[in-house]
This record gives C-alpha cells, structure tokens and sequence, in this order.
C-alpha cells in the first residue's frame, strides 16, 4: 500500500497492505475500488488491527447501516459536527461525500463553512440545529431539543442515531486533531 508522505504527526508503524490480516487486505481492496484509495484514517488505525477492526465496524453501521437517515444526512451530521470543531480532516473528507450525494458542490462549502446559511428543509435544520447543540454544550441538551426534532419528522429512533453518528464524529474529529491526521489529497477535487 502505498503512503503518502504524512498521514499524522505521530510515526506510527503502518504495516503495508500486504503485512495487514487478510480480512483488511480485501477491506483496503474495496476501498481503493469504490474510493480510489483508502482513507488516510483507516490507514493510521491500521498499526493496531484491533482497533481497525472496532472503528471499521462501528463506522459502517452507524454510516450504512439500517436508519430512516439518508447517507446523506448522515454525513452532513459529520461536516455539521466537524465544522463546530474544525477538523480539517473530517470537513474535507465528509464534504466531498456531502457533495458527492447532493450532487450540490455549494451545499458541501456551505455546510463546511456555516450550515445557516444553506437553504435546508426544516428537518435538515433541526437535525443539524440539534446535533450542533450536541457538540456545543451537550449538558443543555433537554426534552424540548428532542422534541424540535420530533415536530421536524423524526422519531426516536432517528434520533438514537442522529445522536450516534454526532457523538461518532466527536470522538474522531478530537482524534485526528490530536495526532493532525491528514486527508487524502484526492478528497479536495471530488465531486466539484
């Protein structure tokens, strides 16, 4: 597997593809097949298989798995929460796919910069209302936030994972601030 130059500040011991166990070697394979590469992060968690294993997982369901979320939504949770931030490695990576499933280049740069001033539906605002509150100051959040969203549409389900894949974000957006994890260079032209 070919690394760029930087992927974090920390020198990890990334293996090459080929030293990964063989269940990551296909993962990888199909990330260069779908992506055009493998995401910096899966890369950097790749020095320890076991938290791969555990980030992969809990990644793919809460951003693929069964919801009432659209993809879409979801990721514009992950740029809603990594612009408050400000997380560069996120806002790029999940801008493109902001971009990628709106088929709307402007909507991914508004909501990197300021979800406000998109023109949304109401349920786009209140989720993103919501999950900015959530990353603000998440012990104001209160039955009148849940039931904003409720009034929007959403059930409590929904908001089971609104606030999951928010509260994802979080822990990732603080990760790779901390170790200054870098995106793929191809992120910054796709879907333009």
């Amino acid at each position: 597997m070919a690394q760029p130059d930087h992927i974090t500040a920390l020198n990890l011991a990334i293996p090459a593809r080929e030293g990964l166990p063989e269940g990551f070697q296909k993962y990888f394979a199909k990330c260069d097949e779908k992506l055009g590469m493998v995401p910096n992060v899966l890369a950097a968690y790749s020095h320890n298989p076991a938290q791969l294993d555990v980030f992969s997982r809990f990644y793919n369901e809460l951003m693929f798995g069964e919801s009432n979320l659209s993809p879409l939504e979801r990721e514009m949770i992950a740029v809603a929460v990594s612009s408050v931030n400000k997380c560069f490695y996120c806002l790029v990576a999940h801008g493109a796919a902001v971009r990628q499933y709106s088929e709307d280049p402007a909507l991914g740069e508004l909501l990197v910069m300021n979800y406000r001033a998109a023109d949304l539906s109401r349920r786009h605002r209140a989720m993103l209302d919501f999950v900015t509150k959530l990353t603000e100051t998440p012990h104001k959040i209160e039955e009148s936030d849940r039931q904003t969203l409720r009034d929007a549409g959403f059930g409590d389900r929904d908001i089971w994972d609104i606030a999951n894949v928010a509260g994802f974000y979080n822990m990732t957006n603080r990760v790779a601030s901390a170790v200054d994890m870098q995106p793929n260079p191809e992120y910054h032209g796709q879907h333009r």
